[in-house]
């Protein structure tokens, strides 16, 4: 088994009409035995932007705490809120600096720019090579599952329910074909006004 396969966990960003939305599920798996049923993989960076880490659970909670830190330094210096863009080079540099001996995360970024009111999502690898999707991206042990579902599902310049809608079916029926991932889930929709999050029951099995 791949370390990246150890905990568990799949996350999904998705992009709409002026909306973006990021959704994961909440198992903390050991292998093949569950652990937790409340694990989440999704959290914001600024009012209008999210990050999800998928992979190993330690290195969730290393990396979120070290681009925590990094985002308050930024706005201190800057006096000003991180862009989207902006913070999607920070992690990559972030995962770069340690190449040799990487955090086992895949980082998915979701926001909305502040200056353009743009939607933006990306991914990058465990060593931080940016990918950046005009429709979904996607990381974790359902991966294939996400892009097979997503590939149906997507359509351009869904509004902020159909978005939703689009991304918690793609969630829920790829998790449902993973024995590592699932066991609910919560999905974030963006807006240039607010930010909804919703939890999902899904199958407990």
């Amino acid at each position: 088994m791949s370390i990246m396969d150890y905990n568990g966990g799949s996350v999904l960003a998705m992009k709409g009409k002026n909306c973006v939305a990021i959704a994961s599920d909440l198992r903390l798996g050991n292998q093949a035995m569950t652990v937790a049923m409340n694990f989440e993989k999704v959290f914001p960076v600024t009012d209008c932007l999210y990050l999800g880490l998928a992979g190993l659970a330690s290195d969730v909670i290393t990396l979120r705490e070290r681009f925590r830190y990094r985002v308050n330094m930024y706005t201190i210096k800057e006096e000003r809120q991180i862009e989207p863009a902006t913070f999607a080079q920070l992690v990559s540099s972030t995962l770069y600096e340690k190449r040799f001996g990487p955090y086992f995360v895949e980082p998915v970024i979701a926001g909305i720019s502040k200056k353009t009111g743009e939607p933006f999502i990306a991914a990058t690898d465990v060593i931080g090579c940016l990918n950046f999707a005009k429709d979904f991206v996607v990381c974790g042990t359902a991966s294939d599952k996400l892009f097979g579902v997503a590939e149906g599902l997507w359509e351009p310049d869904l509004e902020p329910e159909d978005l939703f809608e689009t991304i918690s079916q793609t969630l829920m029926n790829a998790v449902d074909r993973d024995a590592f991932s699932g066991w609910g889930a919560i999905v974030h929709v963006i807006t240039p006004e607010k930010v909804i999050t919703r939890t999902l029951k899904a199958r407990m099995d």
